[in-house]
């Protein structure tokens, strides 16, 4: 472990980071607490290959911070966290590695909760909860709200209207060009969602089956992964993994507005302020992305489980994108500078009242 984990740790203030390792069943994993300033941390459970270890420490690092943001930014009382196992998914998930993951979440004693994530099911988190009460996203038939993506999906849509709106003028997404990179839980989703709507979209996507079908059901044009952020396009969307803006990527950028779900997909802060120097509205991932963890801690909510409310809270994400966007031009910061401020308020208040 380098020093840059630890500098990155006192730099933003976590809570707890756990190392989880059980060599009979192959886990190697890690959980990342940032905040429990409003509540338990909770953040999904990551199963995916890294270089090294310390990329996959620091993959949660980043991305339990990014949890603690968006629920203050949604209004949702709990904390950041997340976790990641390293290893294939596709090759080296079992039901064993998945279990013993449960326990060391269980051991936590409801510090830490979790739910699906890049790599893992609702069928994983059906095994998780044999070994911890502590799972957020779980099946109907278990209580818990099913499927997420449609959701998350939903909220970006909702995010693009909102820029749409500031860019051109009017919120309709008919006739624009999206760069799609991503068919999984939430990219197939958005990709039913904007072609219903009418947009002209361009997809990407690692694995060729899922783009094949893309084709044949949608007629949609495909390009290769590392391609996609560079079609000319109204809107480049991000639904995979994170750092897509990068010093390589942001001057190969050829749209006007870039919102996706993908969780941190800026490499650094700074290059959100470049996007905005580029005439590029960036739509902060953490607001755009929230229709999931809206839709997925509703049953927290006093009175239980409510689909018609949640689902009327998660097409208000529009209204936070409209109002985010104007404090942006307001105060003359980039949006994702707004995003924060707007999230570390409510964690203020959280902090100001237990003082009191």
């Amino acid at each position: 472990m380098t020093g840059r984990i630890f500098e990155y740790l006192e730099k933003y203030g976590f809570r707890k980071v756990v190392l989880c390792h059980n060599a009979d069943v192959g886990l190697k994993a890690v959980i990342a607490i940032h905040s429990t300033d409003l509540g338990p941390a909770c953040g999904g459970l990551r199963m995916w290959t890294y270089e090294t270890e310390e990329d996959a420490i620091m993959d949660a690092l980043r991305l339990g911070r990014g949890m603690t943001y968006k629920y203050a930014a949604a209004g949702v009382n709990l904390g950041g966290g997340k976790a990641v196992i390293i290893g294939d998914p596709k090759t080296q998930k079992t039901e064993a590695l998945i279990r013993a993951m449960g326990r060391f979440i269980q051991s936590l004693n409801g510090e830490y909760r979790t739910g699906e994530d890049v790599g893992t099911t609702l069928d994983d988190m059906e095994v998780l909860y044999q070994e911890t009460e502590h799972v957020i996203t779980l099946p109907e038939y278990c209580g818990g709200a099913g499927n997420i993506g449609p959701a998350t999906a939903l909220g970006v849509q909702q995010a693009m209207k909102a820029c749409a709106q500031e860019v051109w003028g009017s919120d309709s997404l008919k006739g624009r060009t999206i760069a799609l990179q991503g068919l999984g839980a939430v990219g197939w989703p958005a990709l039913e969602g904007l072609v219903k709507e009418g947009a002209t979209v361009i997809v990407a996507d690692i694995d060729e089956a899922k783009v094949e079908r893309a084709r044949r059901e949608f007629a949609v044009t495909a390009v290769p992964p590392a391609e996609i952020h560079a079609q000319p396009c109204d809107i480049y969307g991000p639904y995979a993994l994170g750092a897509v803006i990068n010093d390589r990527t942001i001057s190969e950028l050829r749209c006007r507005i870039v919102c996706g779900s993908a969780n941190n997909q800026l490499a650094e802060e700074r290059h959100g302020t470049i996007l905005q120097e580029q005439g590029v509205l960036y739509a902060p991932d953490y607001i755009a992305n929230a229709g999931g963890t809206i839709l997925d801690t509703d049953r927290m909510q006093k009175g239980g489980f409510n689909r018609e409310r949640a689902w009327r809270n998660v097409a208000r994400i529009r209204d936070r994108m409209t109002e985010l966007i104007a404090m942006s031009k307001r105060e003359k910061i980039p949006t994702w500078l707004a995003a924060d401020r707007l999230a570390e308020q409510r964690l203020q208040m959280a902090r100001h009242l237990r003082m009191i």
